[in-house]
């Protein structure tokens, strides 16, 4: 009686029980672990660097706590068992370099000569065989008889048959899923599939060969699930996407993202991956310059080594966020109300969570201490970039299949950068300011409103409350602080605001900006330690917005960061008795850190028809406004110097076009300003250009449109970008000939 009386108060403290410890139905729900995104050798991507023999039952194995082969040759055993996990092998080809070996396969006997020169090409040169699937699949290309579902089902079903095997409800959860990976032109827009019913699955998947467009893919997942059979897909690596994993305007294709394109991806997608070894994807300093942790494990990369470096526009969560309240409240739907998970997308079936335990992700390509500190390189791909794997968090009543998915799909999951950082986040109109003080706060948390990936009701005029609590993984760095990230819009404009709500010691917030200190780093770069002598074990608060209007679309999320520590690359290094490699999106120390999916609010109708009203391009149509041509445009900014007036925040900015086509912000509401990034979008000195009646300036790789209007006497200009608003009043100020 003692021991389930403990339980039960550590549970309304928000703790995290073992399964083991606590088998009923926890109502008030347990945060469970787990890998939504990793490839074994079944992937031939994967064979081709060198992880010729781990196949999906060494993954459920390892993720079980066996010591299981690195291609390497060594034995690695993973820091702490996982709760739950999924086998994701690429649906194109799935198993066909097995299949050209195994005499007794479809494919030996329904097409011979294909799999003597799939297996030839395996053996003799596994890159060069990855390279020519992959340029196949690449140009659109279908070698039928590795599409044949003759060939194909028997695969499918023993990956599934293994999941199903290794299952243990109540102790370790697995699912049949597969990876979608459609790549146009080397730009992701990757996807990972999740069954809930291993019975009811289809004989083969639905594969990037069958069609590369997401439109067809939510299709055929609908088709799936009027069938009875329910499924959930998972987009992920939107830092990869150059842009097109979060549109505003049209998709890939160039069809309009609209209204049935919003209502098809939330059907189909509730999640999108967070963090994995290539990288974040929640934000980057110029999409966030006032972000001071936004510069975290960015990843400059484009798949397949393809040269340049991909859009960040359209790649990132936040931004996603910002524009889907954007789109919703200037065309009446957001397509990007998603949760947030994590996963590996490791290529070996042995992944690294931990910076302490970090051994590489590409099978022989870094499987040494030496080649990851040197940087060994495959397709463009530096290991120094890459890092530990992220974690996908749960919160569910039981470790089930039924469980887990249902708190998939109604989005009650974070993300974390490897760590077990618990982290509870729930919103309402009525928490009390002392609630996490209270006994069995969290049911009144649930009863009173509603947790992360939830919606808030409509406005009852009053600023909505968000309860925050999170504690130290044990295993890791105390906390430094929680942030609470809201973005919101107004006129088709987005903004974003970042808050430090509860952090660790003495330290006071900046009187003007609020803006907490950073805490002290104890991380001794000379040997790779670090301790606990800073931080918290435990923070928790009840936020209220200080900022809220109840005629704007908003969302929240939290944001929890430990205290600085070494990253692998730093421990590594040092072993290796070097100075600790830095470079651009990494650094010798980090903060781990945790994210929850958000929590939203949408106006109704009568408080968004409350809020003030901007001016749109239609009315100015309306009122016979004459829009610029090429030549009006040059005769107004060529050369010259304009003062623009933001009409929705105020700010007023000066804006040297010079004739040599390039563009430099000179002041902003009258202060004098060289800066690189001068903030609103209105960044400091770019390259702009005039045509088809635009200008046009290219922000991070993604050209971005203003159309000028002449009513009277006066410009207004009208952003590609801000969803039919003309947010801007222009005029002259001088020359500069």
């Amino acid at each position: 009686m003692w021991m389930r009386t403990r339980w039960m108060a550590l549970l309304a403290l928000g703790m995290t029980l073992p399964v083991a410890a606590f088998s009923e139905k926890n109502p008030e729900r347990n945060v469970y672990y787990g890998e939504q995104h990793v490839h074994t050798s079944w992937s031939f991507d994967a064979f081709a660097f060198g992880d010729t023999q781990n196949g999906p039952e060494e993954f459920y194995r390892y993720a079980l706590g066996q010591p299981t082969r690195h291609p390497g040759g060594y034995e690695v055993k993973i820091t702490k068992p996982l709760d739950w996990g999924a086998v994701t092998e690429h649906a194109e080809y799935m198993g066909m370099v097995q299949e050209a070996a195994d005499p007794n396969s479809p494919l030996r006997k329904n097409a011979p000569w294909l799999a003597s020169a799939l297996g030839f090409a395996a053996r003799h040169d596994p890159m060069l065989a990855f390279k020519a699937l992959s340029a196949v699949i690449a140009k659109g290309h279908r070698i039928e008889e590795l599409n044949d579902p003759a060939v194909v089902a028997p695969v499918w079903k023993r990956i599934v048959d293994i999941a199903d095997k290794y299952y243990r409800p109540g102790t370790f959860t697995t699912f049949a899923a597969y990876e979608w990976t459609s790549t146009p032109d080397s730009k992701n827009l990757h996807r990972n599939i999740f069954f809930l019913d291993s019975k009811k699955v289809p004989r083969v998947p639905f594969t990037p060969v069958d069609s590369e467009d997401p439109r067809e893919l939510w299709a055929w997942m609908d088709t799936q699930r009027a069938a009875g059979n329910e499924l959930l897909a998972v987009s992920h690596n939107a830092n990869l996407s150059d842009g097109l994993m979060f549109p505003t305007e049209v998709d890939h294709t160039g069809r309009p993202i609209d209204r049935t394109w919003a209502e098809a991806r939330l059907r189909n997608e509730p999640l999108t991956e967070l963090k994995q070894l290539k990288g974040q994807s929640e934000t980057t300093p110029r999409l966030s310059p006032n972000d001071e942790f936004a510069n975290y494990e960015i990843f400059v990369w484009k798949l397949l080594g393809a040269e340049g470096a991909p859009r960040e526009y359209g790649s990132y969560v936040r931004q996603a966020y910002k524009d889907g309240v954007a789109l919703r409240g200037t065309r009446g739907f957001n397509p990007y109300k998603f949760g947030v998970v994590s996963g590996s997308d490791s290529h070996v079936a042995v992944v690294p969570y931990r910076q302490d335990n970090f051994f590489g992700v590409h099978g022989t390509v870094d499987d040494t201490i030496e080649k990851r500190v040197n940087g060994a390189t495959v397709l463009g791909l530096n290991s120094l970039w890459v890092t530990p794997a992220g974690l996908s968090a749960v919160w569910a009543e039981e470790n089930t299949r039924e469980a887990i998915f249902a708190g998939m799909k109604r989005k009650e999951t974070y993300s974390t950068s490897g760590v077990r950082i618990p982290l509870r986040f729930f919103g309402s109109w009525e928490y009390p300011a002392d609630l996490p003080e209270h006994r069995g706060w969290i049911g009144t948390a649930y009863a009173k409103g509603v947790p992360m990936g939830g919606d808030l009701p409509p406005s009852i005029a009053r600023a909505p409350s968000f309860v925050v609590w999170a504690a130290k993984d044990p295993d890791s760095a105390n906390l430094d602080r929680i942030q609470i990230v809201k973005g919101w819009s107004q006129h088709g404009q987005s903004f974003e605001k970042i808050y430090d709500v509860a952090w660790a010691g003495e330290r006071r917030p900046h009187g003007e900006t609020g803006t907490v200190p950073p805490i002290a780093s104890t991380v001794d770069l000379a040997t790779g330690a670090y301790t606990n002598t800073v931080g918290a074990v435990e923070l928790k608060t009840v936020w209220t917005d200080p900022d809220f209007d109840p005629a704007l679309d908003a969302f929240y999320y939290a944001r929890v960061l430990e205290i600085p520590t070494p990253r692998w690359s730093t421990i590594q290094a040092i072993e290796l008795g070097r100075i600790p490699p830095s470079g651009p999106g990494f650094s010798p120390v980090i903060q781990e850190r945790a994210w929850s999916s958000p929590i939203w609010y949408t106006p109704d109708a009568k408080a968004r028809e409350a809020g003030s009203k901007g001016l749109t391009v239609d009315e100015l149509r309306r009122e016979n406004a004459a829009v610029l041509d090429d030549t009006a445009l040059r005769e107004l900014v060529v050369g010259q110097t304009l003062e623009v007036l933001n009409t929705v925040t105020g700010r007023r900015y000066e804006i040297l076009y010079g004739a040599a086509g390039r563009r430099l912000v000179t002041a902003v509401d009258g202060e004098a300003t060289n800066l690189d990034d001068a903030g609103d979008f209105m960044h400091g000195q770019v390259g702009y250009e005039i045509r088809n009646g635009r200008l046009v300036t290219t922000l991070s790789g993604t050209p971005f449109e203003v159309s000028v209007y002449k009513l009277g006497d006066r410009f207004y200009g009208a952003r590609s970008d801000e969803f039919g608003y003309a947010n801007y009043e222009i005029e002259r100020v001088e020359g500069d000939d």
